[in-house]
């Protein structure tokens, strides 16, 4: 009988690398979620080094000493890599590899594989590769540029230099081509788009820093039974769900991707689609991790993409996520919201409260009407029962009296 063997994944073990250059006061916050991205992509974390320069090395990230350090340190934990915090450049990303003769990766390479092994939907797919592509394809291009500069030899020439250039032709044919997929997924959306607006159901997106809990709240809400873990970017693909209030009114809930401080342009370019959903929303639920200690600075960075993406004039409602983790008395406000509740989707605690709000919310989006309708007109209520919130309806000789909310856009045709 054949011996069998586990194939395992090797774990790889790296150093974290940062440059504080004065303008930032957070690096060690940054290196911790390095250190949980570095974590969510498989690898564990030996050490991290961290230079004081005033500006970042332009050829190498760090400086000759502080090189030199790395190279040590590398030797003393038998780590087999470093991450940078920044995006390297070609010319980094190449020297620091001569230098340190170890694998170099930065935050976006990491940010990107974790998209990758989290990517489930044709779209998610398609989303991740571009990203990846146009990443590779920069990366490509300085590279040919800098083998240009060396001044001929060697390896410089001839089929070294038209090797990137297949390779760049290639990669820029299939960028072209998994745009053009995209843009049919995106022709499907805006039919899903156009029909829930028929439904005339208001569509609400849950937005937020990653692992604040999104898929969490919307499996609470909806029991829509996705992949809620505590790791960054535990869901990747949006998920769109109905929620059915008390009052008998109703809300499109749709989870979107987590944002993250210095999240890559080609990320936001790839999944542009995706995050766009929360343009054609009315409202948004901002949910917040209350006990992150970076709380402050999480908002920012949500409130700072959503402007990126031109997501502006919506009714948002900032629902303050994991209060049963808070160890004492904590003032919560966000300024830049409409609506605040405090709660926590994973035991439930003021759910209600939450549901509470959101009818409030959409009843105020509606118009009351109290209107006496001739029998022959009785398909009308069906149509107030469907779209609106029917509140009383009495039967008279002259007619059916009802009272309701109904959609605005609704309301010249029922007058």
């Amino acid at each position: 009988m054949a011996e069998l063997y586990e194939n395992k994944e090797i774990e790889e073990k790296v150093i974290l690398l940062a440059v504080e250059t004065g303008q930032d006061s957070d690096t060690e916050a940054c290196l911790d979620e390095l250190a949980e991205l570095v974590k969510t992509a498989g690898g564990t974390v030996a050490d991290r080094i961290v230079q004081n320069r005033e500006q970042v090395h332009p050829g190498t990230y760090l400086g000759r000493g502080k090189i030199d350090e790395v190279k040590e340190r590398l030797w003393e934990t038998g780590a087999t890599g470093v991450v940078c915090d920044d995006e390297l450049s070609p010319a980094q990303l190449r020297n620091l590899e001569r230098e340190l003769e170890c694998k170099v990766m930065d935050r976006t390479m990491v940010i990107l594989d974790i998209f990758a092994s989290r990517a489930r939907t044709r779209e998610g797919k398609l989303q991740v590769e571009l990203a990846q592509l146009r990443y590779r394809a920069a990366r490509l291009v300085g590279l040919r540029n800098s083998l240009s500069r060396l001044g001929g030899g060697i390896g410089t020439r001839g089929p070294g230099e038209s090797r990137l250039e297949i390779d760049r032709r290639r990669i820029h044919e299939r960028i072209s081509v998994l745009k053009e997929e995209l843009k049919e997924v995106e022709r499907h959306r805006q039919v899903q788009r156009q029909q829930r607006e028929r439904s005339h159901v208001t569509q609400a997106a849950i937005v937020g820093y990653t692992n604040a809990g999104k898929s969490t709240l919307l499996n609470r809400l909806t029991d829509a039974g996705i992949l809620a873990e505590d790791k960054l970017f535990a869901t990747l693909d949006p998920t769109t769900r109905l929620l059915k209030l008390s009052d008998g009114q109703q809300i499109l809930l749709t989870d979107t991707v987590g944002f993250i401080r210095k999240l890559p342009h080609h990320l936001i370019e790839a999944f542009k689609s995706t995050l766009e959903e929360a343009r054609y929303c009315g409202i948004l639920l901002h949910v917040v991790d209350c006990s992150a200690p970076q709380m402050e600075m999480q908002m920012h960075v949500v409130y700072e993409t959503l402007r990126d993406l031109q997501v502006t004039d919506k009714t948002v409602v900032t629902v303050f996520n994991k209060i049963d983790r808070l160890e004492e008395e904590t003032i919560l406000k966000d300024l830049s919201a409409d609506y605040q509740v405090k709660i926590s989707a994973e035991t439930g605690e003021n759910l209600e409260e939450l549901k509470a709000l959101l009818e409030k919310i959409l009843r105020s989006r509606k118009i009351y009407l109290e209107k006496l309708y001739p029998y022959r007109e009785a398909g009308r209520i069906q149509e107030i029962r469907r779209f609106g919130e029917l509140l009383s309806e009495e039967y008279t000789e002259a007619g059916i009296r009802i009272k309701a909310y109904v959609p605005a856009e609704l309301y010249g045709r029922l007058v």
